[in-house]
């Protein structure tokens, strides 16, 4: 064994301590991440379970009368015994967590995934299924804190395209998202606020595209995560025609080509028809293997939800949004997908009487 040793040179000696440092630096690192994870949980878990039996004992006794004196008492109790954490406010925020997500297994199973702050930003969100996407994508693509309420304030949920949906079939998709049930429908939005663009009025097609490919980090970052810039005016050549497709691009998560067709005025019937020819070629000629097919995005400058919804009822590839040059109060996006849902609810309802 000595004399193996007295074989090894400086540098061998250096590289093979450097090897081991390495390796062991990884278990510790890992380790970390993995108590990191075990004590959010654990943190998680314990406010949950306070707020579970806080809520029960509140309800039991009616808390529009008395809760707040009892959690006030409580609260100065905890905090003798057991330290800071434990304020009025602090319990109140447990208890609208636990009525917020009452089953303790989907606690356990998020809290792997979200931190407490996530839980109490969450819980704010009043109706579940809004809860519910603003969930999935902060586990989707490790919002902070921070980022969540970012989003909640661009009223991302109310300008997807999955908003104007049927609650159940909401559901359905939302559930699937983070273990890669990703749709169109989920990714897209009904809306998109150019205000970046810096147009003038009375701005020219040729004039948007080359404001939106002047400011295109802006542009992508308003279209969401994981696009990627392919191509301007792709050349769509059939029978001896060259059309051009105005803007291309890829979707990594849905894997999928995104062609974008930029409109002035309200959405025309003969635009889906372009819009077909435009996802066919891309079907045939670019769609790579392992690919999923094209899908289209018509951004028109104004919109007209009926005309859209009864054109594009069963339309899985082709999608109708409406882009806006000024950022609208936030009411007209509430206005907007309500009555984007009506319409849908009507449709549907006609569809299934006919």
């Amino acid at each position: 064994m000595n004399d193996l040793i007295k074989d090894i040179t400086p540098s061998e000696l250096q590289q093979i301590s450097t090897r081991i440092t390495d390796g062991v630096g990884n278990i510790i690192e890992q380790s970390k991440r993995t108590i990191a994870v075990y004590l959010n949980s654990e943190v998680s878990m314990t406010y949950w379970k306070i707020g579970k039996y806080i809520a029960g004992e509140l309800d039991a006794i009616g808390e529009d009368k008395y809760g707040s004196m009892i959690v006030a008492t409580v609260s100065q109790q905890l905090t003798e015994q057991f330290g800071k954490g434990y304020t009025r406010a602090g319990i109140f925020r447990m208890v609208k967590v636990a009525r917020a997500f009452p089953e303790a297994e989907i606690v356990a199973t998020l809290s792997r995934q979200l931190t407490w702050s996530h839980f109490i930003e969450l819980a704010e969100v009043s109706d579940p299924t809004k809860r519910l996407f603003y969930q999935q994508m902060s586990i989707l693509y490790h919002w902070s804190v921070r980022q969540l309420r970012d989003q909640e304030d661009k009223m991302v949920y109310e300008r997807s395209l999955i908003a104007a949906k049927p609650e159940d079939e909401q559901v359905k998709v939302l559930t699937t998202v983070a273990d890669g049930g990703i749709t169109p429908d989920v990714i897209l939005k009904s809306s998109y606020v150019v205000d970046f663009l810096g147009l003038k009025r009375g701005f020219s097609e040729e004039e948007l595209e080359d404001a939106v490919v002047e400011q295109l980090e802006k542009f992508i970052m308003e279209l969401g995560r994981d696009f990627a810039f392919l191509e301007r005016q792709k050349k769509i050549p059939v029978d001896s025609i060259d059309y051009k497709l105005d803007l291309l691009f890829y979707h990594r998560r849905l894997h999928r080509l995104l062609a974008i067709d930029l409109k002035l005025g309200k959405f025309k019937p003969e635009y889906k028809g372009q819009m077909e020819l435009y996802l066919k070629y891309l079907k045939k000629y670019e769609m790579q293997p392992g690919e999923e097919e094209p899908i289209g995005l018509l951004l028109c400058s104004e919109g007209n939800t009926e005309h859209i919804e009864l054109l594009m009822l069963d339309e899985q590839n082709i999608k109708v949004a409406q882009y806006l040059t000024v950022l609208p109060e936030k009411q007209w996006f509430i206005d907007k997908m309500s009555r984007s849902i009506a319409i849908a609810r009507e449709l549907q309802d006609r569809k299934e009487t006919e």
